[in-house]
């Protein structure tokens, strides 16, 4: 990428790249379609990167000195965990909700992160498409999910020093631009900020650059990532449950896709803070050998991006 000028665009020095296991086509802490993990490490750390998520809670070593061990002599580092949360169904959900969080934010804080991205549980099976609920909150659920996963991101805060950045994504209930605004507008600025996936919000219809100047200072981190508009338009006129949207290709290798990440990134240099832009190419279930040379060429796509 360069400028209008032909020169190479300004540094990005407030954003830090990373990737994530999901680029390498994980989506659960055991499946034996996906890559073991040591070969995740091994490639990850081989296509450039330095910062990485734990992704599916189980899929890296869940013993902190392990994980410590591993990553270090690969030099890599965590920036955060990841966990799927129905907080919409209220306090009858605490509990079990607060089990999980509390394993995976204690393996985030021990391996040095400093933040839990926290995505909303599917109105639909992401595999069968078996639909689980109605995929409209009414304003008693929407009340639940504002003030539990402020409960949540307190908690986390108070007990492990992590900030909750939550995450926008398909087949959920915070999803499109009306339903992403109706829920920072509901919730405290204080306690609670966004994980921005560009190929999320792009999925359900929504504009990152107008999403980061309009909501700014709710930006808390960045999940990099592109639709493919041939594909997207096929999902929606079939009507595709997530997970076979994935498997056809609905995500795709940048810069082949949508959004530009070029103007992504520079609004969100723009913002003045120090923000982590993990690149996630969902990519489930895919080939092993795949993976590391999208990798290298999304890592090399990113610094001609200025990052």
């Amino acid at each position: 990428m360069t400028t209008p000028a032909g020169n190479p665009p300004a540094p990005l020095s407030r954003i830090r790249i990373g990737s994530a296991p999901d680029s390498w086509g994980v989506w659960f802490a055991d499946d034996p379609r996906q890559v073991p993990w040591r070969r995740f490490l091994d490639e990850v750390a081989a296509a450039g990167y330095e910062w990485i998520e734990l992704g599916p809670y189980g899929y890296l070593p869940t013993d902190p000195v392990t994980l410590a061990e591993e990553t270090a002599r690969r030099g890599l580092r965590v920036s955060a965990g990841t966990v799927f949360t129905g907080l919409h169904h209220g306090s009858a959900v605490w509990d079990r909700t607060w089990g999980h969080v509390a394993e995976v934010a204690a393996l985030a804080r021990a391996s040095g992160a400093g933040h839990l991205v926290v995505i909303p549980s599917f109105w639909r099976d992401d595999k069968t498409g078996e639909v689980l609920e109605d995929s409209t909150l009414t304003a008693a659920q929407w009340r639940a999910l504002t003030s539990q996963t402020e409960r949540l991101a307190r908690e986390v805060r108070e007990r492990f020093g992590l900030r909750v950045v939550v995450h926008p994504h398909a087949d959920t209930h915070v999803d499109s631009e009306e339903n992403v605004a109706r829920f920072l507008d509901g919730t405290d600025p204080d306690l609670v900020s966004l994980c921005l996936d560009t190929g999320h919000y792009a999925y359900c219809g929504g504009d990152s650059v107008r999403l980061i100047e309009t909501y700014g200072e709710r930006i808390g981190y960045l999940h990099l990532k592109q639709v493919d508009p041939d594909v997207l338009a096929e999902v929606r006129a079939e009507d595709l449950p997530f997970g076979p949207a994935v498997a056809r290709g609905v995500m795709c290798e940048p810069p082949s896709g949508v959004p530009a990440l070029g103007p992504v990134l520079t609004a969100a240099q723009r913002l003045d803070v120090e923000l982590f832009a993990i690149v996630e190419q969902d990519m489930y279930p895919c080939d092993p050998d795949a993976p590391l040379p999208i990798a290298r060429r999304t890592r090399a796509f990113l610094r001609s991006c200025g990052a």
